[in-house]
Formats: C-alpha cells, sequence, structure tokens
C-alpha cells in the first residue's frame, strides 16, 4: 500500500500563517488532498501544545488520530465534498520545525530543522528544556540562540528515538547549505552528530536531480514537505512511503534507509514542486525587478546592476558550486524517483484564467474532487480520459501536460515565487500564457 506524508507544515500560531490551520481543518484538508500522514506543526508553542493533548489519541505506535468529538467536526468541513473522502484514512506525527541562530567558526548560521519525536510524553520534555533557552511561547517556530548540534544533543538526551532533518536545505538565509548562512557539507555544520542526519529536506527551489550533484548526499534520503503556512498548500510537496506497517519507528527507519528497501515500509518516492517555481530557484534583487542565471551572477560580480547592491544568490547557483557529480557518476547510484507537479488549484487558475482565490476556482477544484478523487489521485492517477469526461477537456490537457513536464515557467528569485503555466487545448506562446 502507498502512504503519502507530509512532515513539515505550520499551525495557527505560527507567523505570517492562516488561522484556519487548526486540526480539525488539518484533518479535513489532508484527506481532500490525499495525504495519509501529516505534521502535527508546531507542538513546541504551549497553546497549541494543550490543543494537541486535548484533542489527539494514539492510533498506532507514534501516530495520532482526532478524538472522535473533533472527528466529527473535521467531517462537517468535508461536507462538500464526497463522503469517500470523510472515510479516508489520517493521521498525525509529531513533528515540527525550530529555527537555531548562532556563531560557528566567526561566521553567524541560521538553520531551520525538522525535529520528529515518538510520544506527547517525550514532546512535553522537550519543550520543559527548551522553555529554559528560548521564548517558545513567541512563535509556532521558535528561535533560538544555541548551536543545532546543541539542541540535537539535548534533545536526544531525552528521547534517542528523536529524528532530525535539515529543513528546506538550500534556501539561502535560513539552511543548512544556504549561500548567506550555511555550510559547505553535513559535516561541517553537524560534526559528530552528521551519522544522525540521514536525509534532508529538498525545499520548493531545489528538486531531487539537483541535489544528486552533490556526493555528500550520495547516502543521504531526500524527502521533500510542503511547509504550508495555509490549508491549501497541504501537499504542495509531499513524500510517498510503500508498505503494509506505518508507524513512528517505521518512517523513521525507511527515511534513514532512504532506497534500501525495508520489509515493513519503504521510501518510494517524492512529490516535487517544479524547482523554477519555487521563490529563490534563481540569483536576483527583488527591490528591482532583476534575476539572473549563476553564469551572469559571475559576470555581475555578484552586484545588482541597477542598485549596485549585492544579488541574493539563489538554489541553482548555490548548489551549482557545490557540485561535484557530473551526469555519468549520478547514473551510478540507485535514487529515488520523483514527480514534478503543480497544485490542482494553481492549475486549475491558469486554465480558467482568473485568480486562483475566485469563486470560479473554488468551484471547479470541488467538481474535479467530488468527481474524479483526492486531488493527488487527480493530478498522479486519475486516466486522463476520467477527467475530460468528468470536468472537461481543457483541464485533462492541462493535467497532462503537467505529468509530461509541457510547462512555461518564469523562475522565482529573492522572495518572489516563479510563475508557472501549463498548456491545455492548444500550446501557447510563453509571453502570452503569462499576459
Amino acid at each position: 500500500m502507498k502512504y503519502i506524508a507530509d512532515f513539515h507544515i505550520h499551525s495557527k500560531y505560527s507567523r505570517a500563517c492562516s488561522k484556519s490551520l487548526d486540526l480539525e481543518h488539518i484533518s479535513a484538508w489532508s484527506r481532500i488532498k490525499g495525504i495519509n500522514v501529516v505534521s502535527c506543526a508546531d507542538f513546541t508553542h504551549p497553546q497549541w501544545f494543550c490543543e494537541l493533548k486535548e484533542k489527539l489519541e494514539e492510533t498506532s505506535d507514534g501516530l495520532y488520530e482526532l478524538k472522535k468529538e473533533y472527528r466529527k467536526i473535521a467531517d462537517d468541513i468535508t461536507g462538500e465534498f464526497s463522503p469517500a473522502l470523510v472515510r479516508a484514512p489520517q493521521q498525525f506525527i509529531l513533528t515540527t520545525e525550530l529555527s537555531c541562530i548562532y556563531s560557528k567558526n566567526g561566521k553567524g548560521r541560521r538553520i531551520h530543522i525538522i525535529v520528529f519525536a515518538p510520544t506527547i510524553a517525550v514532546v512535553e520534555k522537550i519543550n520543559s528544556a527548551l522553555s529554559k533557552i528560548g521564548n517558545i511561547a513567541s512563535d509556532g517556530r521558535p528561535i533560538l540562540g544555541i548551536d543545532v548540534t546543541k539542541l540535537m544533543r539535548m534533545i536526544l538526551d531525552i528521547s534517542d528515538d528523536c529524528f532530525f532533518i535539515p529543513a528546506h536545505a538550500w534556501t539561502p538565509w535560513f539552511s543548512v547549505f544556504g549561500s548567506f548562512s550555511g555550510f559547505d557539507s553535513l559535516e561541517e555544520c553537524f560534526d559528530e552528530l552528521t551519522p544522525r542526519i540521514r536525509a534532508i529536506e529538498t525545499g520548493l527551489s531545489s528538486d531531487p536531480a539537483m541535489n544528486w550533484r552533490l556526493s555528500g548526499l550520495n547516502d543521504i534520503a531526500l524527502v521533500s514537505n510542503s511547509d504550508a503556512h495555509s490549508l491549501e498548500k497541504l501537499g504542495r510537496e509531499a513524500t510517498v512511503f510503500t508498505g503494509d506497517t506505518l508507524t513512528y519507528a517505521s518512517l523513521v527507519r525507511s527515511i534513514s534507509e532512504g532506497v534500501r528497501q525495508t520489509p515493513e515500509l519503504s521510501l518510494d518516492s517524492t512529490i516535487e514542486f517544479f524547482p523554477e517555481e519555487g521563490k529563490y530557484h534563481l540569483d536576483g534583487h527583488r527591490l528591482c525587478g532583476f534575476s539572473c542565471e549563476p553564469a551572469q551572477t559571475r559576470k555581475l560580480h555578484g552586484i545588482c546592476p541597477h542598485c549596485k547592491k549585492p544579488l541574493t544568490v539563489g538554489v541553482l547557483n548555490r548548489v551549482m558550486n557545490l557540485a561535484d557529480q557530473d551526469e555519468q557518476q549520478i547514473k551510478k547510484i540507485s535514487r529515488t524517483p520523483f514527480t514534478n507537479i503543480i497544485p490542482l488549484q494553481e492549475l486549475i487558475s491558469h486554465t480558467l484564467g482568473v485568480g486562483i482565490q475566485s469563486k470560479k476556482v473554488k468551484e471547479m477544484y470541488k467538481k474535479v474532487i467530488n468527481r474524479c478523487g483526492t486531488e493527488f489521485d487527480v493530478l498522479l492517477n486519475c486516466a486522463i480520459e476520467e477527467i475530460s469526461m468528468n470536468v472537461g477537456e481543457d483541464i485533462a490537457h492541462a493535467i497532462e501536460n503537467m505529468r509530461a513536464g509541457n510547462v512555461d515557467i518564469i523562475p522565482g528569485y529573492d522572495g518572489e515565487y516563479g510563475r508557472i503555466a501549463v498548456t491545455h487545448a492548444k500550446k501557447k506562446a510563453q509571453k502570452e500564457l503569462f499576459e
């Protein structure tokens, strides 16, 4: 059986996040999307943690679901959708994102890391320890002035079953490989704890193929998550597992083993943004509306030609700077496959030619889900003929082109998302698609 997981999202207590991100809505929208295991999010926040204890109950080792009375609320939220979605299995896993800001080897570091915990009891101990070194009530993703390795040791002393994944590993400002505040290798960052890092999160602006260019990641699993700040963004990236035993331990073990198959559960694949759509893919300067490829950045000596200030060096440039493997070397290593998608509401918006928040998009989204299945079923599995018969040729052709990679993209840079469009019935020029 296949399971889709999203291990990195946020709650209503995180800065710049939707107030609708409560457990009931997250559960309901996970079922609409087709996500089987979703992060409980932000477990260090005191008010949110109280909600986790009140509303969740353990259903299998280390996985949780809503208690019956709260499950009923989630069921009501899916009321406009097919009853099959209400019955779809969905569980929570205890993960959160922490921000570490500190100095190491004479340089300021800003690293975000995803922490997995096996039980509510362990989370309670983690929160107690972290409350002594930072204000964990200030934000769902608290900022801690502590070296990430010291943080890991503190958490591992509480439970050796905790697990860590560097978040959005290439983002310029807040990541392990970030161009402004990161390191050139995992070993440089994590020292003797490097063996505890068995995976990295690729982030929206890179995909696995870009990461394969680093030999230092050959034995590291590549996972993808949404980092959602709203319900609609859930599952925009995700990780797929195959197997019969779904528990906290089996998920952690399968990530740790990567492409090596495990008998109970295996890492199957990842679901990715087209990386050009990520908001840090190219180099550039948002205030000047300027972006460029890495080769041009070198010619400009990293300086914006308009304001003469430093350009924000993006993910593609950073990957190229650290890359040490060519295509032939990459082929020698077994790799977990991946699939690029465009979120369904975004795709419908492109096809209908109206804004993503428009009533037409929301109505068509419900129609597609009700007639064709969960969002992931529609994007990845449903026959094009079935989609065409149920919701029309234009959306069917758009999905077909997305699956084939026939997309037009103006890449993102310096905090600006890329602009992506799919062709539908007829191929259009790129300029026309973005007008």
